[in-house]
C-alpha cells in the first residue's frame, strides 16, 4: 500500500472543491512527462498518445472522479450549532457521532436532536454539527454559511483490507494513476479524465467526455456488495476480484466492452465479479450518452460500507482492477 493511496484517501475534496485532491495527483505523476491540462470545470484530463502516429487510433477515455460526499451548512443557531444539508448521498443512518473536517481544518462533530418529537430513525434535518464553539459569535468566526465539510478519518490498513473515507472514488483515482505508471506502449489514443462532481450529478465526466469525444469509454468506481451478514442479495463479494459491470440503475454496459474485458481477464487469468447495482450509478451512465454516444463499460472494486466514514475494500481486487485496466490501455478494445 502506498503512501500516495493514503494521501488522497485522507485529502479534503467534496463536489466543487476537489483542488487538493487534483494536486495530490497532478504532484504523483508529472514524472511520468505526460500531457495534462485542467479544464473549466475542475477535471483533470492526461493525455497519452499512441506510440507510433496513427491517424486511425482509437480513442478510449478512463474515467474516476476526485469528489467526495460532503455537508454544506445551511444555518448557525443562537448556541454555535451548524445545520446543514447534504452534498451528495450523505445518510443519516451513516452520519451520527462522526467526525468532520472542513476546508479550513476546523473539525467537529455530528449530533442529532434528542427531543421527544424527533422522528426515529432521525431525518437529516435533525443532526447538526458540534464545533466546540461557545457561541453563535465564536462559531461565526471560524465557519461561515455555505463551508462544506467531509468525514475526518485516517485511513488504515487491516490485514490486506484498506478502510477509509472518500474509497468512492478516490481508489479509482489511485487505480488510474497505477495504470499511468505501468504503461508501456499503447496502439490507442489514451484520455485518463479524473473528474469532478459525480456526487452531485456526473457533471465533470459529461463536459469531459464532450471535449474529447472517445470511441470507447471505461469508468472505474466503487460498487457495493452482498457478503456481510443479511446484506441485500448481490453476487459481489470482497476478494472475488474485480467487478464487470452489467448493469446499474442508470446504465447498461455496452455488450461489446463488456464481453472485451472479461476476454483479458480470461487472458490475464484473473479472478473477477459481474456485477448488477440495482440502486446508484458511475460517470459511464452520461459519458455513453455524449454526442452520437460512446461505447462504454466499467470496472468496479467492490467495497463495502459505501458513503460511510470507513469504506472499506481488499488490495487484491484493487490490483486486479489496476492489472485489468493495463491490458486494455495496452491493447486497445477494437
Amino acid at each position: 500500500m502506498s503512501e500516495f493511496i493514503k494521501r488522497i484517501v485522507n485529502a479534503y475534496g467534496p463536489a466543487g472543491r476537489e483542488g487538493q485532491v487534483r494536486q495530490l495527483i497532478e504532484t504523483e505523476i508529472k514524472p511520468l512527462g505526460l500531457e495534462t491540462r485542467t479544464d473549466v470545470m475542475g477535471n483533470l484530463i492526461v493525455h497519452k498518445p499512441p506510440g507510433a502516429a496513427d491517424g486511425k487510433a482509437r480513442k478510449i477515455m478512463f474515467c474516476a472522479h476526485m469528489d467526495e460526499i460532503g455537508a454544506i451548512v445551511t444555518h448557525i443557531d443562537k448556541k454555535g450549532f451548524l445545520r446543514f444539508t447534504n452534498i451528495g448521498g450523505v445518510f443519516p443512518d451513516k452520519i451520527l457521532h462522526q467526525r468532520v473536517m472542513f476546508e479550513n481544518g476546523q473539525l467537529g462533530v455530528i449530533g442529532v436532536e434528542t427531543k421527544p418529537q424527533t422522528p426515529k430513525p432521525p431525518n437529516l434535518e435533525n443532526y447538526f454539527i458540534d464545533i466546540g464553539a461557545r457561541d453563535s459569535e465564536e462559531t461565526r468566526s471560524r465557519i461561515r454559511i455555505g463551508d462544506i465539510a467531509t468525514y475526518y478519518q485516517q485511513a488504515q490498513l487491516i490485514q490486506n483490507r484498506f478502510a477509509a473515507k472518500a474509497l468512492d472514488d478516490r481508489i479509482g483515482c489511485y487505480c488510474l494513476v497505477e495504470v499511468l505508471k505501468r504503461l508501456k506502449s499503447t496502439r490507442s489514443d489514451l484520455y485518463f479524465v479524473f473528474s469532478v462532481q459525480e456526487e452531485v450529478g456526473l457533471r465533470g465526466a459529461r463536459t469531459g467526455a464532450f471535449a474529447i469525444a472517445p470511441d470507447y469509454a471505461i469508468a472505474v468506481d466503487v460498487t457495493a456488495t452482498g457478503d456481510t451478514p443479511e446484506a441485500p442479495t448481490m453476487e459481489v463479494r470482497l476478494g472475488g476480484g474485480p467487478a464487470i459491470k452489467v448493469k446499474d440503475a442508470m446504465f447498461i454496459a455496452h455488450p461489446l466492452v463488456k464481453d472485451k474485458l472479461l476476454e483479458y481477464a480470461g487472458r490475464l487469468n484473473l479472478p473477477v465479479q459481474l456485477e448488477v447495482l440495482e440502486h446508484g450509478t458511475t460517470d459511464a451512465a452520461v459519458i455513453q450518452l455524449v454526442g452520437e454516444g460512446v461505447l462504454s463499460g466499467v470496472v468496479s472494486i467492490p467495497t463495502r460500507y459505501v458513503h460511510s466514514a470507513n469504506e472499506l475494500c481488499d488490495l487484491d481486487d484493487v490490483e486486479g482492477a489496476v492489472r485489468l485496466l493495463t491490458y486494455v490501455a495496452e491493447n486497445g478494445l477494437s
